[in-house]
């Protein structure tokens, strides 16, 4: 039988109405939660085809193109003459520009890859090459000679801490104050660096690598040069000096910057203690006119359950989640890039914070709509709905980047939302009359949702991201803190000309990770920001696995591809 179009509405009699107007406008009505994440996606197209045996017996095979404008992610749904049930499987697509997919009408149980290049037929019955490539002990199975990858469920790596921590707050009475206790009284200014000071450096405010921003405005005129120790990235430092505020191209990879700054050499420092002040920070920038931007949820976090910052009374009843589920079945979560993309990638960082930190207990945000969980989506599927008023760094289907406070009127463009993730509350952002200033609620610590209380003022390692943009020039920049509050964090992306600024997580290494990955010949190297960041990847016969590129990780991340290379 021919492949005709249909509506997942057709095919799954428990939906309402209702419910597919809830999946378009984020705005859930009270009523029974969506069967599966598949519901949630309101421009899903469903093709069928019938497939019948030898025997006479009938099934049918399903091909679900969750966001056909992004055109990543498909979910084939097999269910073969004789099965009682259908089989579940989530096929990537590793040339969404380029490469279609659709049912084959004159072949049942076929597929047709299209593209610039020719049209290739791939059958997925009769036979079981899908059941092979689940068998297959990788995140991605090649399928249809690799044109396609069914992504699998894999574990996903945690160390000992992220272990540890879990196994508190899951299981344990009171576990999140033990970890709390834990992290006042332990991780506290655990990571803070305190640079050796070097000479002083004229000419700061123009002595930046030519083609990268601007340099940070700075108190003195002279800037002072320090000895950044801790820096694992290589930027040609003469002497070993880095002037505070400048940016050094890194070797290797052209269109990334990094800069070292100290928050009390700030020309508007204000308000930061005798710890903050000096404690070194970095800063990563990428020049958006060479790299695209990613993102991919880890195999297991952020979860999309309820935050248990809300309280029962402020939850949808008999809801897993804010958003009705509570896993993304039948998707995979892999936790690391597609192996078809990982040598265009010269990026990843770690993206923010889990489900149980990922909602407000306190101010107004925590009366919004079930506690304003942090939204989330990947390849155009949404994950968790994403709520106004929440800092958001995004990307659009044509590839632009951007960064600021979600709005509702801005939900026209979830259409075309390829990534997303959302970390609480501003650390800048625009006014009213267009100039960038610090969060509003910045100094709120519960309100910002900065900590568990409403009074727990903590500084910490910390990390985020903003947006600078500087005439038609265009740069992502990621700023990890070895210890700060928001308000030094919002200094010192301000004082780099950010035009919006977002934390992303906060207290370790591996929530803070970042690595480059610099060409040199047909060698491709690994740096990371900081030398102690190393100990989150592995290594196997000898050869080193990168977090997020060798092996599957538990945490949520974003990755830099390069542009002209693919």
């Amino acid at each position: 039988m021919s492949a005709t179009h249909t509506s997942w509405r057709h095919t799954t009699a428990v939906l309402s109405a209702a419910l597919l107007c809830t999946a378009a406008t984020g705005v859930p009505p009270a009523t029974a939660p969506p069967p599966s994440i598949v519901e949630l996606q309101p421009l899903r197209q469903v093709e069928r085809t019938e497939l019948r045996d030898a025997m006479g017996r009938e099934g049918s095979l399903i091909l679900v193109s969750l966001q056909p404008a992004v055109n990543a992610w498909v979910l084939v749904a097999l269910q073969s003459p004789g099965d009682a049930t259908p089989h579940w499987y989530h096929l990537e697509n590793p040339q969404p520009a380029s490469q279609h997919i659709a049912l084959d009408a004159t072949q049942p149980g076929r597929i047709i890859l299209s593209s610039d290049a020719g049209t290739t037929r791939c059958t997925l019955w009769p036979g079981k090459p899908l059941e092979q490539a689940r068998r297959v002990p990788l995140a991605y199975a090649p399928l249809c000679e690799g044109k396609l990858a069914l992504r699998n469920a894999v574990p996903g790596n945690r160390t000992t801490l992220e272990a540890t921590t879990e196994f508190l707050r899951d299981h344990v009475w009171r576990g999140e104050q033990i970890v709390g206790f834990v992290r006042r009284e332990f991780f506290r200014d655990a990571y803070v660096e305190h640079a050796t000071p070097g000479s002083a450096v004229s000419g700061a405010a123009t002595g930046s690598a030519p083609g990268g921003p601007a340099a940070a405005a700075l108190r003195e005129p002279q800037a002072s040069a320090v000895v950044p120790e801790g820096l694992g990235i290589d930027i040609g430092l003469q002497g070993g000096e880095a002037a505070l505020g400048r940016w050094y191209a890194a070797a290797g990879l052209p269109g990334v910057y990094v800069s070292v700054m100290q928050p009390d050499a700030l020309v508007a420092a204000h308000g930061l203690d005798e710890v903050e002040g000096p404690a070194l920070d970095y800063l990563v920038a990428f020049d958006l006119a060479r790299f695209d931007l990613g993102f991919a949820l880890g195999t297991e976090h952020p979860r999309l359950g309820w935050s248990a910052r809300v309280p029962e009374d402020r939850r949808e009843s008999g809801w897993p989640g804010p958003d009705g589920i509570a896993d993304a079945e039948p998707l995979a979560r892999t936790g690391m890039v597609n192996p078809a993309l990982q040598a265009h990638v010269v990026a990843t960082f770690t993206g923010g914070f889990k489900r149980e930190h990922g909602a407000f207990r306190h101010g107004a945000l925590a009366n919004g709509y079930h506690g304003s969980h942090y939204g989330l989506i990947e390849q155009g599927v949404v994950f968790s709905t994403l709520q106004p008023g929440l800092s958001t760094l995004f990307v659009l289907d044509d590839g632009t980047v951007d960064l600021r406070t979600w709005r509702r009127e801005d939900d026209k463009l979830l259409p075309h939302v390829r990534h997303a993730r959302q970390n609480g509350v501003a650390l800048v952002e625009r006014g009213r009359d267009g100039a960038p200033a610090a969060g509003a609620l910045v100094d709120q610590w519960g309100a910002g949702n900065w900590s568990g209380s409403t009074d727990e003022r903590l500084r910490s390692l910390r990390a985020g991201a903003c947006l600078v943009e500087q005439g038609p020039r265009r740069f992502l920049v990621y700023g990890y803190f070895s210890t700060a509050t928001p308000r030094a964090m919002a200094q010192v992306f301000l004082a780099y000309g950010c035009r919006d600024a977002m934390h992303l997580d906060m207290n370790a290494l591996e929530h803070t990770y970042l690595a480059l990955y610099p060409r040199r010949g047909a060698h491709i190297g690994v740096e990371h920001l900081v030398q102690g960041m190393s100990v989150l990847d592995k290594s196997a016969r000898g050869t080193l696995l990168p977090r997020f590129l060798g092996f599957a990780d538990d945490r949520d991340f974003f990755y830099l591809l390069a542009k002209e290379s693919r």
